[in-house]
């Protein structure tokens, strides 16, 4: 969305809600509902989906209502992939399934990035709940420790894709220090780039919360790359990096025919001669 008043040229295009490219996937770690009112008053027309946080459900005393606003706003929501893990390891998947249903809760994220599974068991969950559920399935450790090569990457994404994953989220964890970039926030390009080379970036959700991750990937993939593990606050911040309206690329969408003006005001020629 881009207020009328403002009429800047040659911005990039953003599909319109619901989309299935530039999605932007915030991360819930807590917020209670004043908090959520105040964010979607201004982002409701940007965020495309909500992640609760880990475990953060559980133990949030006013959950229904935070539910309820998220669905007013036509905003689908999901349980982080750890409480998943949480029920695996009790073996009490049938109650998860169960709670699903209870809350009224539509998409599911299935991950195994804190606990050991073997990957036909995940691909085996990923095919049960794709038949009541959207699925949103996660690849790659959070355990920094764990480097896998990117051919394991490739092969995960592709196998969980065809298992039924609507979409497959690219761990980074919330802080940005793992899985697609190193402990100090840098991103594996090898393996993106090999990721990129052999997944539609359409069905990936790349965890980047950010700033010069989240720009590296759109300097990379454009304006409409899918991003996820957004903090709330940052939300509208990482819009302007995908229309161009921050310096980190503010040069990237400019078409030919606009030419840059040089220190001084002076532009080397208006492309309208």
């Amino acid at each position: 969305m881009i207020n009328d008043a403002f009429n800047l040229i040659a911005l990039p295009d953003r599909p319109e809600k619901p989309r299935e490219r530039g999605l932007t996937h915030m991360l819930d770690k807590g917020l209670p509902p004043r908090e959520i009112e105040n964010i979607l008053d201004v982002a409701a027309e940007i965020v495309d989906l909500v992640k609760l946080g880990w475990g953060t459900a559980v133990v949030t005393p006013n959950l229904e209502q935070k539910l309820d606003l998220y669905r007013d706003a036509n905003i689908p929501f999901f349980f982080g992939g750890t409480l998943f893990e949480a029920y695996f390891l009790r073996d009490q998947i049938d109650d998860y399934r169960q709670l699903l249903d209870d809350l009224n809760v539509h998409h599911v994220e299935i991950s195994a990035g804190s606990i050991s599974m073997a990957h036909e068991d995940k691909l085996g969950f990923i095919e049960l709940f794709a038949k009541d559920f959207t699925v949103l399935s996660e690849v790659g450790s959070k355990d920094t420790s764990n480097v896998m090569p990117p051919y394991r990457w490739v092969e995960a994404m592709q196998s969980e894709l065809e298992a039924g994953s609507w979409k497959v989220i690219a761990e980074a964890r919330e802080t940005g220090t793992a899985g697609l970039f190193r402990p100090n926030g840098e991103v594996r390009t090898g393996l993106v780039e090999e990721i990129l080379a052999r997944v539609d970036p359409q069905d990936i959700i790349f965890e980047a919360p950010n700033k010069t991750q989240q720009a590296w990937l759109i300097k990379q993939q454009g304006a409409n790359v899918n991003l996820g593990n957004i903090h709330p606050e940052e939300v509208l911040p990482l819009e302007t990096l995908r229309r161009g309206l921050r310096g980190d690329t503010l040069f990237e969408f400019l078409t030919p025919g606009i030419t840059p003006r040089q220190p001084g005001g002076t532009p080397t020629g208006d492309g309208h001669s």
